[in-house]
């Protein structure tokens, strides 16, 4: 081919991408490189390197089982996002344009509103003397206060709602670039409305699912305003565990390989995302 045809490709110098590297480095590598080097310090006065504290945590139950709630509560509130984001992303995408704006705003709605609001707002909704339990009790299906606040069911309801549009988000984009044909050829073979679900429209909409997955668990589990508001200090999740470590104790040693193993620990998850949406593809290609 000549270059008449195909002209060439533009070309940049690196060296313009040296200011955001510069900026890279000095804000997140250093400081992550500073946070394992404080890590690996012994005693709090930061005089002697080993292993303590990675071994303080792996080896305590207590620890381990901080860690456990937290990425389990991250899971519940992705699944949550995703059972009531995905029909809204859907009703979004066939929607008329007017209409379209409307749904937009509910979504991005959270977006707009301070996160400290928005937890007490739920605060509010959750409470003993709250908008549901007042409800319940003037229609009469409950004859006392249900323990609503405080509690992990509390803490995923709020937390969906907030991240509610890192999930949204991604769906309509994945869904608004599906091919309506697509839909009426299956359904013109033969197909049901379930059927063409599962076999066009799911697995098709999979690199949005992936992407809102992946926001929705990372931002979930280091929401430590949520968190701590609407689970009032009860339980206990890797962010709170953190801060007392850092600020109540001042043991900085260990709220440094709390922070690397939870990096560790979130990292894996994004990865094993990553592999399950690429089999989730591979089978619906084959």
């Amino acid at each position: 081919m000549s270059s008449a045809t195909h002209p060439p490709v533009t070309q940049y110098d690196l060296k313009l991408a040296l200011p955001l590297a510069g900026l890279f480095a000095l804000f997140f590598i250093a400081p992550l490189v500073l946070l394992i080097i404080v890590s690996f310090y012994t005693d709090t006065s930061m005089t002697r390197f080993g292993l303590d504290q990675y071994a303080r945590f792996l080896l305590d139950p207590f620890s381990l089982g901080v860690l456990g709630s937290t990425l389990w509560l991250g899971v519940k509130v992705t699944a949550l996002c995703f059972i009531l984001g995905f029909p809204l992303a859907w009703i979004y995408v066939r929607a008329p344009r007017w209409a379209q704006g409307i749904l937009m705003l509910v979504v991005v709605l959270p977006l707009l509103t301070s996160v400290v609001v928005r937890t007490f707002s739920w605060i509010v909704i959750l409470g003993r003397q709250g908008i549901i339990n007042n409800t319940l009790l003037g229609l009469g299906l409950i004859d006392a206060p249900l323990r609503l606040l405080y509690t992990e069911g509390g803490v995923v309801w709020a937390l969906a709602q907030v991240q509610m549009p890192l999930m949204v988000l991604p769906l309509i984009t994945a869904l608004s670039r599906i091919e309506p044909n697509l839909e009426d050829a299956s359904a013109a073979l033969g197909a049901g409305a379930w059927r063409t679900f599962f076999r066009v429209t799911l697995p098709l909409s999979l690199p949005g699912i992936i992407a809102g997955c992946l926001l929705t668990f990372a931002a979930s589990i280091t929401a430590f305003i949520t968190q701590s508001l609407v689970g009032g200090g009860r339980m206990l999740f890797m962010p709170m565990y953190l801060y007392q470590q850092s600020s109540t104790l001042n043991n900085w040693p260990f709220a440094a390989a709390i922070s690397v193993i939870f990096l560790i620990a979130v990292l894996g998850a994004v990865t094993l995302f990553n592999f399950l949406g690429r089999l989730a593809r591979g089978t619906a290609e084959a």
